[in-house]
């Protein structure tokens, strides 16, 4: 497929593609339509982008509230023997295996086992007397090492071709002396090392191997019962082969072992079993009072996906269709995080070792997450699920999911509204804060209401509240010949008290 014509190609089939018949739980019509009008675009995605990037072998799947569905595969896990890449093919994730990890520290947490401020000498003796870069540095701590901020240098690749070392050969290493880059806790840079160093805190605090407890305690809850860590262990029929593409021809590279270094990229797994990592992390969103039926609780979900270690910020991104947005990277608990221009927050994590490339992202305002998995080295799967995310939100035309509007938010809107335009008696109602009327004056605010309800004309409906969050948020009144936005600010106090008021006319929007 030519290039530059792809653009074309992938709108012309929206139009011509038939719909398939897939169920979406806990969205309308609508939103299932027109999220399914994307798949043939996004299988022509994938095909443009294996060709491009001579991928041996590639396996897409997007996830929905809750649901895998709709996946799409193509080319070999083993070329020599035309072994076809299914949703049930295991490949190796690579660096995906990191937000595992985080994920079984915080449930170590969560049990009283560890605090995330610990130093890590607690845990690793041989941490003690390290010769950090100045006098004043403080000594790293697990949170640290969670965020890539313990001050070791970004040490890809050397860092993949640890994968099989011994603990004591890591040991051996630290008590040698550690060379840093920067003091503990100023600074972002992405080290596997402090991911390997995770894996030994894992052991000492639990009494297991990281693999065991992870497989206990994250997997098989899950029921990921196709997820490995030695890829020995794989059924043959199944294992992905990693390849290289070199002068022409893919070059299979050897497959690493499991070592110290595995809870910084060792997991193998398949499509499926992926998907339903992805839905645990979708899950813990929006926070509410659900009965928790997770293996870590949700809060704890929504804590690996903060921002915790600014990384850049790039004024000059171009999502890859060549539409420019700039976005700020950060990294949060062994994932990364991405907001960009439009305020899509994006979390996830990127995999690649000799052989493998992969990558998943969600966006949990939109209810939606992307995978990836390809056996080329290092094949640049961020890029696809970046591309496949942005076509599939533009396409579809989807929102973020509404914030919940809170009883306290309407009640005080139907009391405004009674106000309005008058502002008859206002401080009586006791609706109002303390504050409230030594910010505005209630001449001036009948003075605005007034001018602004006579060019809105006759009003014709009050739509909706729409929420920022519990305490504030805006609504609009439909007038005949414009419209009304009214937003407000609630106190902290209970009952919860307007503190900030802004009323102004907007053009009607043609629906």
């Amino acid at each position: 497929m030519r290039t530059h014509s792809l653009t074309a190609l992938l709108f012309l089939a929206v139009l011509s593609a038939g719909l398939t018949n897939h169920s979406f739980a806990q969205t309308d019509g609508h939103r299932a339509t027109a999220i399914e009008s994307t798949f043939p675009v996004l299988d022509q995605i994938v095909k443009a982008y294996a060709e491009k990037n001579h991928l041996p072998g590639f396996t897409f799947g997007l996830v929905v509230d809750g649901r895998l569905v709709h996946t799409y595969s193509l080319g070999y896990t083993d070329i020599d023997k035309k072994t076809l890449v299914t949703t049930q093919s295991v490949f190796r994730i690579a660096s995906m295996t990191k937000s595992f990890t985080a994920m079984a520290i915080l449930k170590l947490r969560d049990d009283g086992k560890l605090q995330l401020d610990d130093l890590v000498e607690k845990y690793i003796p041989e941490m003690k007397g390290q010769h950090y870069l100045t006098s004043d540095a403080a000594p790293a701590t697990i949170r640290n090492l969670l965020t890539h901020a313990a001050g070791f240098p970004e040490d890809n690749p050397w860092g993949d071709r640890q994968l099989a070392v011994s603990d004591n050969e890591m040991l051996a290493m630290i008590k040698k002396g550690i060379s840093f880059s920067n003091v503990p806790g100023i600074a972002y840079e992405y080290s596997n090392m402090g991911f390997a160093m995770l894996d030994y805190i894992i052991k000492k605090v639990s009494g297991q191997t990281y693999e065991k407890y992870i497989t206990s305690n994250i997997l098989l809850p899950l029921g990921m019962t196709h997820t490995y860590w030695n890829y020995k262990e794989v059924p043959p029929n199944q294992l992905a082969h990693g390849y290289s593409w070199l002068n022409g021809n893919w070059v299979e590279q050897p497959l690493l072992g499991d070592g110290a270094y595995g809870a910084m990229g060792g997991m193998i797994t398949t499509m499926g079993d992926f998907s339903k990592y992805l839905q645990l992390h979708l899950a813990a969103w929006p926070p509410r009072s659900d009965k928790e039926t997770g293996p870590v609780k949700r809060s704890s979900l929504r804590e690996m996906h903060h921002a915790w270690n600014l990384g850049t910020f790039d004024p000059n991104y171009k999502y890859p269709s060549g539409r420019g947005c700039p976005v700020l990277l950060a990294y949060g608990y062994g994932l990364n995080y991405t907001k960009d221009c439009e305020q899509r927050v994006i979390v996830g994590h990127s995999g690649g070792l000799p052989g493998f490339g992969s990558n998943w992202r969600i966006l949990p305002d939109y209810g939606i997450g992307v995978i990836a998995f390809s056996n080329l080295t290092y094949a640049p799967a961020s890029t696809f699920n970046m591309q496949a995310i942005d076509t599939i939100i533009t396409l579809a035309k989807l929102q973020p999911i509404p914030v919940p509007v809170s009883p306290v938010l309407n009640k005080r809107k139907n009391q405004l509204i009674k106000l309005l335009p008058q502002w008859n008696d206002a401080a009586a109602t006791g609706i109002f804060a303390a504050n409230f009327f030594m910010d505005y004056f209630p001449d001036e605010l009948k003075k605005e209401a007034t001018a602004i309800f006579d060019a809105a004309g006759k009003i014709i409906q009050v739509d909706d509240f729409v929420a920022t969050n519990n305490l504030r948020g805006s609504f609009l009144m439909e007038g005949e010949k414009a419209n009304i936005q009214i937003s407000f600010t609630l106190t902290p106090e209970n009952p919860a008290l307007i503190q900030e008021y802004h009323i102004k006319l907007v053009e009607k929007v043609l629906k």
